[in-house]
């Protein structure tokens, strides 16, 4: 690179279907990359922590919500390359409910989100995030199928 720049290095981040009755809980994001656009919670994995315990620890500081055990779900490759700093993110989704279902999510970042609110799966808002807009799009269901 230029400069004497690292070459950008692809990070890890986790994101959760956090899932009420058939209602996702989404945020507008405040961002360099997807600004403006609805998102899933989530963040960049820490060194040595489990998917779950990342998933536990980003809700918790974004939306004051603690959340049920975490289900692992899919894995995908995001570049972004069209934003002034490029970017790569490998992102893993997981599903949880919430372990209080009466709790309302909390805006704790406001830097980073404008709020959260939950969202009917058939009903979201757009824009979407583009990773999750592809997902939806491609007619991806994060809710478990009926027993």
């Amino acid at each position: 690179m230029e400069n004497g720049e690292a070459a950008p290095v692809p990070r890890v981040a986790v994101v959760v279907f956090l899932l009420k009755g058939r209602s996702v809980l989404l945020g507008r994001r405040r961002s360099s990359v997807g600004d403006s656009t609805f998102a899933l919670p989530g963040g960049h994995l820490e060194f040595g922590e489990s998917f779950e315990e990342c998933a536990k620890r980003e809700v918790k500081e974004e939306t004051g919500m603690e959340i049920e055990k975490t289900e692992f779900l899919t894995v995908t490759n995001n570049v972004f390359k069209e934003i002034r700093k490029p970017c790569h993110y490998v992102t893993i989704f997981v599903r949880a409910t919430p372990a209080d279902s009466e709790q309302a999510p909390q805006n704790l970042e406001a830097d980073k989100c404008d709020g959260w609110d939950w969202y009917e799966w058939g009903n979201l808002p757009k824009p979407l995030f583009g990773p999750l807009e592809r997902m939806v799009n491609e007619g991806y269901n994060p809710f478990p199928l009926p027993l």
